[in-house]
């Protein structure tokens, strides 16, 4: 029997015929499906008709393969190409499309690849779509470059939804949801996703991933049924920035557990992205500074606004007492420097001054009354947070504060303990509120920093690092919404250099300035506490790390870390608590 696919291959003329479509050319193809652009003499418009690769040559099968195609028409979404018509010809269903002035993205993908805004733009597209599609019970199963639809606006469509179909799955809406079907309906937008993953890489690449034009067959080689690796090359025609790199590594990660479980987390990892180059509304960082405006920073400790504000309400005499309760709620630390490094606070009260970096400072600027303000203003704990979020923002807390302990320890004499311990804890700003505003994203981020239990006596495999996490669920890194953060409180540009830790990767050399060395030593002391954090049989590995990496900078050794980490001080003996007992 002849198939459209043998038609065209050996050169009818004119066009061969398909039911009442002229095929013209054959688009794309996979081990499933096919994708023709036709004529439809009817109306002398081009169609892209999408089919499955072969026959379905059973009746029943045939019909329950039509009838789930048609009830997949009525899941409509700006991202999803709406079927003009469904039908089937010589006992292959088919879907028609509109070509209208769109192209696939296999006619446009040349070997340069694509711009990555444009790429990121229209996957967020076709992902909310696919989302949608998942959400309501339909998995596409053959997401093919063939099968995405871009038109000359950067509208894109996603093709096929009504025709990738499994022959033998009841239509949807029939029987009930057994917990099978909706394990396989899950299993099967992973793969959808996956599938995805694939094709972003094409679109950024030019080049098919693992050399295999059929998604498919790629992900038959990748884990767990192969061992080949995706993963973007570090030489493209067209520049990856970073953060579109960790997304789209992410997307295809070797390991299941780090990839995108669904199109939804990746479509809002991509929005952060888009957002943040772009520098509008409607991203991570804006959403995160209107939460900043209605909840605060932080919600205040248990007790520690209300202690605050009865010490505002003594004689102006315990400044310091008050400082030193201040300094041990993280919030009431953060909204003291918010109300005293505003412009206009700052042009008001210290012309010509620099950003406040002292609670003493602060203290004097807004009064005692002031201090009572900012205590009330703060929202009481959990501040709306689940009980989990909670405990999970509280974790981030208490390490956050050791880590400024820790740094307190490492101060060479000289440092004013106040500004170090703030330094230091103004390192963890971005961790801390991605916590409390994205619980669910920093839970996310959490799960993928985890290493993963190697099987047979072989090494862990490693976690994702924090700034990758953050990346791949966020759009943006943690230190970008410390410094988005600090930025909107008023910080000038020294003092966010001071509270960016350095990169897991980045060199830490000797010190040039005094600004270098409280950077250094809070990021030292944060590395401390993180690796203090491991399982033991990865924390003595990384002590050593930190240890070699802050040795020239500081001139610690491992010896010194071990030390500080018990609470002893490597510049005046046993560390007492209360950083405003060490002020200079």
């Amino acid at each position: 029997m002849t198939t459209p696919e043998s038609a065209l291959a050996a050169g009818h003329h004119p066009a061969p015929a398909f039911a009442h479509f002229r095929l013209l050319r054959l688009l794309g193809k996979s081990a499933q499906t096919l994708v023709w652009l036709a004529n439809d003499p009817r109306d002398d418009s081009d169609r892209v008709l999408v089919m499955p690769r072969a026959q379905v040559t059973d009746r029943a099968r045939l019909q329950r393969h039509l009838e789930t195609a048609r009830l997949a028409m009525r899941v409509t979404h700006p991202g999803l190409a709406p079927a003009v018509e469904i039908g089937e010809h010589d006992r292959w269903p088919f879907a028609a499309y509109e070509r209208g002035n769109a192209s696939t993205l296999l006619e446009i993908g040349g070997s340069q690849g694509s711009p990555a805004l444009d790429v990121a733009r229209w996957s967020m597209q076709l992902l909310d779509g696919l989302a949608f599609a998942h959400e309501a019970g339909l998995a596409h199963r053959d997401i093919q470059p063939a099968m995405v639809s871009i038109d000359g606006n950067g509208r894109a469509r996603l093709m096929g939804l009504q025709v990738a179909v499994t022959p033998d799955a009841s239509p949807a809406g029939e029987g009930g949801h057994s917990v099978s079907n909706l394990q396989a309906q899950r299993r099967a937008a992973e793969r959808d996703v996956l599938a995805f993953g694939l094709v972003l890489h094409y679109a950024l690449t030019g080049q098919h991933p693992l050399a295999q034009p059929d998604t498919a067959a790629a992900i038959a080689l990748m884990p767990p049924q192969g061992r080949e690796i995706v993963r973007l090359p570090w030489t493209t025609s067209r520049p990856i920035p970073e953060t579109l790199r960790v997304i789209a590594n992410r997307a295809t990660d070797r390991q299941q557990r780090q990839r995108y479980h669904s199109a939804r987390t990746l479509a809002r990892a991509l929005e952060g992205w888009v957002r943040a180059e772009e520098a509008t509304d409607g991203g991570p960082l804006a959403l995160l500074i209107d939460r900043l405006r209605r909840n605060g920073a932080l919600p205040s400790l248990p007790g520690s606004a209300r202690r605050a504000a009865r010490l505002a309400l003594m004689e102006r005499e315990r400044t310091i007492e008050l400082a030193e309760v201040v300094l041990q709620d993280p919030a009431l630390c953060f909204e003291l420097l918010r109300a005293v490094n505003t412009a206009e606070v700052r042009g008001a009260m210290i012309a010509g001054s620099g950003p406040v970096l002292t609670i003493r400072r602060a203290i004097a600027m807004v009064g005692l009354d002031g201090v009572r303000r900012a205590a009330l203003s703060l929202r009481d704990w959990p501040g709306g947070l689940s009980s989990g979020a909670a405990t999970q923002l509280e974790a981030a807390m208490d390490r956050a504060q050791r880590a400024a302990q820790i740094a307190l320890s490492l101060r060479r004499p000289g440092y004013d303990a106040e500004v170090m311990y703030l330094v230091a804890l103004l390192q963890n700003l971005g961790r801390l509120v991605t916590c409390y505003h994205f619980p669910d994203e920093a839970a996310q981020i959490a799960r993928l920093m985890q290493p993963a239990p190697a099987e047979h006596g072989a090494a862990d495999e490693p976690g994702m690092s924090e700034q990758g996490a953050s990346q791949a669920v966020l759009g943006v890194d943690i230190d970008a919404i410390g410094a988005a953060v600090a930025r909107h409180w008023g910080l000038d540009e020294s003092v966010l250099h001071m509270i960016r830790r350095f990169g897991p990767e980045a060199a830490v050399r000797a010190i040039e300035s005094d600004d270098d060395m409280l950077r250094a030593t809070g990021s030292c002391a944060n590395e401390l506490v993180d690796a203090l954090a491991m399982p033991a049989h990865h924390a003595t590995t990384a002590l050593q790390r930190v240890a070699q990496r802050y040795a020239r900078a500081l001139g610690v050794t491992l010896r010194d870390l071990q030390l500080t980490a018990q609470g002893k001080s490597l510049h005046g003996g046993d560390h007492e608590p209360g950083p405003a007992r060490h002020a200079a």
